[in-house]
């Protein structure tokens, strides 16, 4: 799935191209358009997570991913260093889907899809917020060089911290991920990533510590 060709919304291209903006400033170095492509395409490959009538499929974006795709375009929409980010895009969200003609039910839905990545928790029952969680911590099984990257590109937006303050917070970070007893809640997540995004924990642990 192009990253434009996601965009669910038929007209909106100028909201569109704001999030397109958004995720352009150069201020970013691992929340930005690449990493926004890279979530839309692990929607693309964990669709068959959700529930669906046959029908769907001839729509697009079907009913069932018109929701998961809004808030994968503004989960990362608010990125500034600063706190309450997850939090800020939900209501950037809640401001902007309303003029773009979304129903109040997909604007709430949107929104709390965006606030369920401050914790990447969904509830067992929670397709589709297991489906967006699923497709944002990907990036913990990339392979050498693109984690390495991303790594670079996390620490490029906290560039305001010392080294030290920054080490111990992405440990802090990165020991909460790694308490769970799974990392990834589809089916087909586990089976793509649970054990190399196990093993790259493993490592930047090590290295930070």
């Amino acid at each position: 799935m192009e990253l434009l060709e996601s965009w669910p919304l038929g007209g909106a291209t100028d909201l569109r191209d704001r999030l397109l903006s958004a995720y352009g400033d150069p201020s970013r170095g691992y929340h930005d358009r690449q990493h926004l492509a890279e979530v839309v395409g692990n929607l693309d490959l964990l669709r068959g997570e959700l529930p669906r009538p046959e029908i769907e499929a001839m729509q697009w974006p079907p009913p069932h991913l018109h929701a998961v795709l809004l808030a994968a375009w503004f989960h990362d929409a608010v990125y500034d260093g600063e706190g309450d980010l997850e939090e800020r895009s939900a209501v950037l969200a809640e401001e902007e889907l309303p003029a773009a003609g979304c129903a109040p039910e997909l604007v709430g839905e949107v929104a709390r899809l965006v606030r369920l990545t401050a914790t990447h928790r969904p509830a067992p029952d929670d397709a589709r917020g297991a489906v967006l969680c699923d497709a944002d911590l990907a990036i913990l099984a990339a392979p050498p060089e693109r984690y390495a990257e991303y790594v670079r590109g996390v620490r490029h937006e906290y560039g305001h911290l010392d080294d030290a303050i920054f080490r111990a917070g992405r440990a802090a970070v990165l020991r909460d991920l790694a308490a769970g007893e799974l990392l990834f809640h589809t089916a087909t997540g586990r089976d793509l990533w649970e054990d190399a995004a196990r093993a790259n924990l493993a490592a930047e642990l090590s290295r930070l510590t």
